[in-house]
């Protein structure tokens, strides 16, 4: 990969406790121009996010003193707008969803091509910037007892305040500028994650229950965020918004 990288110089935090993998992981990402800083526990993570300024944290999940969920936990408390990828086991499906629960916007399971982690370190490092820019992130939202600004991510739902993640954020204001339309899985990988289905559908579908979270008076049964089986979601708001999901709605994570 080229050194001729527009976020060249971008500062990025990696975890990781291997050592082999970690030698790799620097080495790559110096290569393509990043500043890099290296923990290789949890203890150190946490040290080192205190004391420095990054604009993308790589954890991995298994690590001694703190575990990846806990940095994670932390981060997000603190910094909504960091970008967090997580490396898993390949077969740690549970790992996977529960860094998506704590604030994680993406996973990568290992083994990994090293392509793969380059691309998607740039993508999102590059959305990362994409969300400081106010004019792409202006405008507020409210339907039902939900309010949102985006141009700071804070939200609130009836008496609760919280902070959206930029991910999150992206999500729920691309399913109101499609409000009333069925936007297929594949199209939000696309327009969210800027992914060509390199990244599990199953993310979406995580994404989509944050906010029904955050957001539905019953996160069972949405009126919001509506899932239309084997389509994808759609998005209601106000007097448009029904009770119950469509008829063969559900929450699975079929192909669209």
């Amino acid at each position: 990969m080229s050194v001729e990288n527009e976020l060249a110089g971008s500062s990025v935090l990696v975890v990781e406790d291997e050592e082999s993998m970690a030698t790799g992981l620097v080495y790559n990402l110096e290569e393509e121009g990043y500043r890099v800083l290296l923990a290789k526990d949890g203890a150190e993570a946490l040290e080192l996010y205190r004391d420095g300024s990054f604009d993308l944290a790589i954890l991995d999940v298994m690590l001694p003193y703190h575990d990846g969920f806990e940095i994670a936990r932390v981060i997000r408390a603190a910094s909504p707008q960091l970008p967090i990828l997580f490396l898993t086991a390949i077969s740690a499906q549970q790992s996977k969803i529960r860094g998506l629960t704590v604030g994680a916007d993406d996973y990568l399971t290992k083994p990994f091509h090293l392509q793969e982690l380059l691309l998607r370190v740039r993508r999102m490092l590059k959305r990362g910037r994409w969300y400081t820019r106010e004019e792409l992130y202006d405008g507020t939202l409210e339907f039902g007892d939900n309010s949102v600004d985006f141009a700071t991510l804070t939200a609130q739902s009836g008496e609760q305040r919280f902070t959206l993640t930029p991910r999150e954020a992206g999500l729920l204001k691309y399913l109101w500028q499609q409000k009333g339309r069925i936007v297929p899985r594949s199209e939000l990988l696309r327009s969210v994650w800027d992914e060509e289905r390199t990244t599990d559908t199953r993310t979406v579908d995580n994404f989509v229950m944050r906010l029904r979270k955050y957001f539905e008076p019953d996160p069972s049964r949405p009126c919001y965020f509506l899932s239309v089986r084997g389509a994808g979601y759609r998005f209601l708001t106000g007097k448009d918004a029904s009770s119950a999901e469509e008829p063969g709605a559900g929450t699975e994570s079929g192909e669209d």
